[in-house]
């Protein structure tokens, strides 16, 4: 992460484009000062969208054009500000994107966005890319820009955020059991904790107390037969795949409507057409159900080392990015990354390359299957995250798919983890 560095116009894509960019206080005036008296001052001011009333973190935005590029982007992809005026004149997020900064209580975070292309291709073509290791504090870019861990001080979530999510990625890392059993572990350890601390009378003890009840409740996720009796019991569970592709494809349609940008709409109608038959995916999506979970059985025959590293780094890169007290419950988390991850895993599915590979004789493709298989993961994760995870309609949707919480939310985390 300290040592990441932009393409810039060797990139594939831009950041410049589709995304909202705010500008806090102490920048806003930086930014002002660093351009006053040059031929850009007057320009500057008319780009910027003051925002008097809202948070010191966004007082103002810029004012992007109506292709949702930023209107400071020159000829060259790159950035004219940048260029003329340097790294101190722009606003934080241009300065740390694709990195994301965190004050974790006691120390300090560095992760990495998966919306940027040649951040994916780091952190998800190396087996250990997301192992956490020490680092100079000099290099954390805008160190002072730095999000304080969400979640209100004494919360037992919020004490003890570590434990939690180490747990939690210790799941993740169980790789003797299927990607789908590891998002149902998640679930099933979500809804413990949740029925403890965010039932309508939450536990409410000293800090010792808690962690007694935490250590308590994360026990069982550390006993392999305990793992094991819950995995038997949800490859029972028979669930049918339409509806959730059906509900991932109206998603992804949705988003190709309004994302900015050339390359996500083209790249979603590739998808939804190599699945359904059709652009709009319309017709059965029993039938591209069928076809996505054939694709699968084949591409985990053939590369299936190779796309469980991808999503095992993704699902370790969402812990690590976004916090998880930044939502209401445990839960809500989960069922979130879950619907991701089959979004991600339809994604993929319909990828042209990917079903050119899985139609394939072995020995019959011209290219390395697995330098093929990268590149299509590379496009599928990178566009993905940066114009649908984020994007304001999906979180809306994703918070009203959530549902009240407790036995309600857990059965459709269960439900899209078996489409996974």
């Amino acid at each position: 992460m300290l040592d990441f560095r932009c393409l810039a116009d060797r990139c594939e894509d831009t950041c410049c484009v589709g995304l909202r960019v705010p500008v806090s206080e102490g920048q806003l005036w930086q930014l002002q000062a660093g351009v006053k008296g040059s031929p850009d001052e007057e320009r500057v001011e008319s780009l910027l969208l003051p925002n008097p009333e809202g948070p010191p973190a966004e007082r103002a935005y810029i004012r992007m054009g109506s292709d949702g590029s930023c209107p400071f982007l020159d000829t060259e992809r790159l950035c004219s500000l940048h260029r003329r005026h340097g790294e101190k004149v722009l606003p934080d997020p241009c300065v740390t994107f694709p990195r994301i900064v965190w004050k974790w209580i006691e120390h300090v975070e560095v992760a990495g966005s998966l919306a940027c292309p040649e951040m994916a291709r780091l952190l998800l073509l190396e087996e250990g890319a997301l192992e956490q290791v020490p680092g100079p504090l000099e290099q954390v870019p805008r160190l002072e820009a730095a999000r304080a861990l969400p979640g209100e001080p004494g919360d037992a979530y919020v004490v003890h955020a570590e434990l939690v999510r180490a747990a939690a990625l210790r799941l993740l890392h169980r790789r003797e059991f299927p990607l789908a059993s590891r998002l149902m572990f998640l679930g099933q350890l979500a809804f413990r904790l949740d029925s403890v601390f965010r039932s309508p009378e939450p536990f409410a003890g000293n800090e010792a107390e808690v962690e007694q009840v935490v250590q308590a409740l994360l026990q069982p996720f550390d006993a392999p037969e305990a793992l094991e009796a819950m995995h038997q019991e949800f490859l029972a569970l028979e669930v049918p795949g339409g509806p959730c592709a059906g509900l991932v494809a109206s998603m992804l349609k949705s988003r190709a409507v309004h994302a900015r940008g050339e390359r996500f709409g083209p790249f979603v109608r590739r998808v939804l057409g190599s699945l359904w038959g059709s652009e709009q995916a319309e017709g059965d999506p029993q039938g591209a159900w069928r076809e996505y979970a054939a694709r699968w059985e084949r591409l985990m025959a053939t590369q299936g080392a190779r796309v469980e590293q991808y999503f095992l780094n993704y699902g370790i890169t969402q812990w690590l990015r976004a916090p998880f007290t930044e939502l209401p419950s445990l839960l809500a988390y989960v069922f979130r990354l879950v619907l991701r991850v089959a979004t991600l895993r339809l994604a993929l599915a319909g990828h042209p390359a990917v079903a050119a590979l899985c139609a394939a004789e072995q020995g019959e493709a011209a290219e390395e299957p697995q330098a093929v298989l990268d590149r299509a993961a590379i496009e599928c994760f990178y566009l993905v995250s940066r114009h649908v995870e984020q994007a304001p309609d999906v979180l809306a949707l994703v918070r009203q798919l959530t549902g009240a919480g407790g036995a309600e939310t857990l059965g459709k985390a269960l439900v899209f983890s078996k489409f996974c």
